[in-house]
């Protein structure tokens, strides 16, 4: 007997959890580096976790400090 398909419970965008992009500038962008991060490592690819890590750290909106 197949397993039982159920719908999604967690709020997604552009195909990743809405909260992965939350805090990007670009959430559309985030979630294209993402899910093309994602489908390298299915195939077994080399990843470049320091250009990874880049990207994902300029894409994040920085609070200014009151002072």
């Amino acid at each position: 007997m197949a397993a039982k398909k159920r719908k999604r419970t967690q709020p997604y965008k552009h195909g990743v959890p809405a909260k992965y992009v939350a805090g990007a500038k670009n959430p559309r962008a985030a979630a294209a580096e993402m899910k093309s991060t994602a489908a390298k490592y299915k195939r077994g690819e080399k990843i470049d976790i320091k250009a990874v890590e880049r990207a994902r750290a300029a894409s994040k909106k920085r609070r200014k400090k009151k002072a």
